[in-house]
């Protein structure tokens, strides 16, 4: 099933030293940044719906930068964003970029990519990313036309043209970056980054804080993954939404609950003989004061379960 039968439903329904620079892009607001370890920065995204005003800006996006040059870690929900991004990478660095890392389909991380397009950049994810991107051009067209500039076409819209089978190494100058494709787990292109020089370990969306989780692929899958994940001892993880620096296990324990109770509480009405229709209102119910936005996606992700769940 490709990106765009999947996501359709969605639109129907320890912080460390800081710098904020200011972007002319970003309009009036600021475009905040954090240093989280030396040279790696993450903007933190807004906790607003898909359907809200500055739904562009709501995944923690950044960069890392090198002795050589720098590699930018998704680019944000639309093609202003993405400016602010720019802005701040130009005003924090004068190395040049060579890398744009997306960690995975969804449109909050990577419609900023245009931005960054020149014959110097290449642009990285996972082993299924490009096909995804390829194959969900018209439904980003239609949907976030507004976000993609003036006049955009399909061709707007970046697909990686480095890809990441298993794992691959991204020499910055004396910083290594390991990146890590992903069984189908949030999604079918998860993508993790690791820098060994700090010791950081930046999961996006494999790791929801604050924010509901959205599961839009393997439910099963991403426990197992979460359960190798949260052992690491990495000095600072980066979730795709919430705070921009947490530490295992403890980012993991509001998830990793959640999932958990997605799973058995579906097995069990399953198993009762129940309809998706008849659970969706139920399972999961006492986390809706636990999440932000739980109104706008619990329900899918009920949903989700429950398809995955049905012929186990």
């Amino acid at each position: 099933m490709t990106y765009l039968a999947r996501f359709i439903p969605v639109l129907v329904l320890c912080l460390c030293g800081s710098a904020t620079v200011q972007s002319s892009a970003a309009g009036t607001e600021e475009f905040n940044l954090t240093e989280i370890a030396a040279g790696i920065y993450v903007h933190n995204g807004k906790h607003v719906g898909f359907d809200s005003p500055g739904h562009d800006d709501i995944a923690n996006i950044g960069f890392i930068v090198g002795e050589k040059c720098v590699a930018v870690i998704d680019t944000g929900g639309s093609v202003k964003t993405g400016q602010a991004l720019l802005a701040a990478i130009q005003k924090t660095t004068s190395l040049p970029i060579c890398f744009v890392i997306n960690t995975h389909i969804h449109f909050d991380h990577l419609l900023g990519n245009i931005v960054f397009r020149n014959d110097q950049v290449k642009f990285v994810g996972h082993r299924n990313l490009a096909d995804e991107v390829i194959s969900s051009r018209g439904f980003f067209l239609e949907q976030f036309r507004d976000d993609l500039g003036e006049n955009p076409t399909e061709d707007s819209i970046i697909a990686p043209n480095l890809l990441v089978d298993a794992t691959l190494q991204l020499d910055l100058g004396k910083r290594l970056l390991t990146l890590k494709a992903w069984k189908t787990a949030h999604s079918h292109t998860d993508l993790s980054v690791y820098d060994s020089k700090t010791n950081t370990l930046w999961l996006s969306d494999l790791l929801f804080m604050q924010r509901i989780p959205a599961l839009d692929g393997s439910l099963k899958n991403w426990l197992k993954i979460t359960d190798e994940l949260q052992k690491t001892t990495a000095e600072c993880i980066v979730p795709g939404h919430g705070p921009v620096c947490a530490k295992a296990p403890m980012a993991f324990s509001d998830q990793n609950r959640y999932l958990d109770i997605l799973l058995t509480q579906t097995r069990r009405k399953i198993a009762e003989g129940l309809f998706m229709e008849d659970i969706v209102d139920t399972v999961g119910s006492k986390e809706k004061l636990k999440w932000l936005l739980y109104e706008q996606h619990h329900k899918r992700n009920v949903t989700r379960a429950f398809s995955e769940l049905e012929w186990e």
